[in-house]
This record gives structure tokens, sequence and C-alpha cells, in this order.
């Protein structure tokens, strides 16, 4: 893995999370749109925090907040799933449709030589969609959950 502090793509940085950063992930995850595109629910306080607080303490798991200019506006997470490496990402609604979602998975590519990555996303999640698909990121399958009914695209980077 190459040294995040070097990283950078226009005004969008990637670097490695702090504790203030968490509490402004919380207030982003408490969006109801956000969550709903996402298929995750939102967390009380201690439960988010408790979340985080694993995240960063697992080695195999690596994090990076997003900045646009001095602003933290969201995350890129990967975690270890199954034997296979899977990336998701994070960006506050209000810096929606501006190229940094997109910005930033390409800079955590860069960074991580591990191969192949995977994604799953919302079918309806457009966004999140193009944002995979312009980092080189290929549908390899749809499902329907036998649970919600939610169709959920999976996505691979080689």
């Amino acid at each position: 893995m190459r040294p995040v502090a070097a990283t950078s793509g226009a005004d969008v940085r990637l670097r490695g999370v702090e504790d203030a950063d968490v509490a402004v992930f919380f207030d982003h995850q408490r969006d109801d749109r956000a969550t709903a595109m996402a298929g995750v629910p939102t967390r009380d306080r201690d439960a988010f925090e408790a979340h985080w607080s694993r995240i960063r303490a697992d080695g195999s798991v690596i994090t990076r907040t997003i900045t646009a200019g001095d602003r933290t506006v969201g995350n890129v997470v990967s975690w270890v799933e199954a034997g296979r490496r899977e990336i998701g990402h994070w960006v506050d609604h209000e810096r929606w449709g501006r190229g940094i979602a997109s910005r930033a998975v390409a800079l955590f590519l860069m960074e991580v030589d591990e191969r192949p990555v995977y994604a799953h996303v919302i079918a309806d999640n457009l966004a999140s969609i193009s944002v995979l698909e312009k980092a080189g990121f290929r549908l390899v399958s749809r499902a329907r959950s036998a649970d919600d009914g939610v169709v959920e695209c999976r996505y691979e980077r080689r």
C-alpha cells in the first residue's frame, strides 16, 4: 500500500481518519436520502461511534477521510468479507453531483494495490453505480434480496 499523504486530485484529497471526522460522518449518515440510497439504517450516536471504533481497530480495514478544500466531506472504507476486498464510499449529500466520490474512489484505487476489489450497490442508486463504472468496476451480478425485495448489484474491479 502506498502512503496516503501524497494522494490528491483537484481539490479532493484522501487522508487517514481522525477522531473529529467520525462526528462529521455521523451527521452525514443521519440524512434520510443518503441512507435510503445506500440501503443502510441510520445509527444513533453510541452505535455509530462503536461501529467506527471497531472499523478503525481492525487492521484489515482501510479507512480514508475525503476532503474537498479544507472540509471533511465523506469517507472511503475497504474491508475483507468472505476473503474478498470490498469498498464503500459515502459523501455528504450537500456535495453530491460534483465528482467528489468519483475522484475519491479513483484516488483510493491508486493507493491500494490489492485486486480484485468488489463493491455492492442498490440497483436504484444510479449515482454510486456511475462512480463505480467510472473507476473501472464492471457488473458481475444482480440479485433480489429475499428479505426486503431490494435488487443489489455486485461490481468487480480487477
